[in-house]
């Protein structure tokens, strides 16, 4: 599990929804859909209603929803786990492999406009 990050930029949004740390979310504070675009990725967990700090420039601990390459380009799954990049919003860059679905890596993160 990795420890290292520099979230240069974070911001303070509203959870509109319950939101887990470490996994990307929306503009709006909610999960985002599958491959959807994000706003960047939680410090900390929330509940509805809660104010949470969100990296969205620099780099992230982010969980992983699957084995992830070194150098991957990522994105999120339906829980805001980062996965390989396959379509949709690319989201970040894998600074560290994951082994599996749970493990913890550094990522660079891709500042999105859609």
């Amino acid at each position: 599990m990795s420890q290292q990050a520099n979230g240069i930029y974070p911001v303070t949004v509203k959870a509109t929804a319950a939101l887990t740390a470490n996994r990307f979310t929306t503009f709006a504070g909610a999960v985002p859909a599958t491959t959807a675009n994000a706003l960047g990725v939680t410090r900390q967990t929330a509940a509805i209603g809660d104010a949470v700090t969100v990296d969205f420039l620099g780099s992230a601990i982010v969980e992983a929803g699957a084995a992830i390459a070194a150098g991957a380009t990522v994105n999120s799954d339906a829980t805001g786990r980062a996965i390989t990049w396959a379509s949709g919003a690319k989201l970040g860059l894998a600074l560290q492999a994951a082994s599996a679905a749970g493990a913890f890596i550094e990522v660079l993160l891709i500042p999105n406009v859609a």
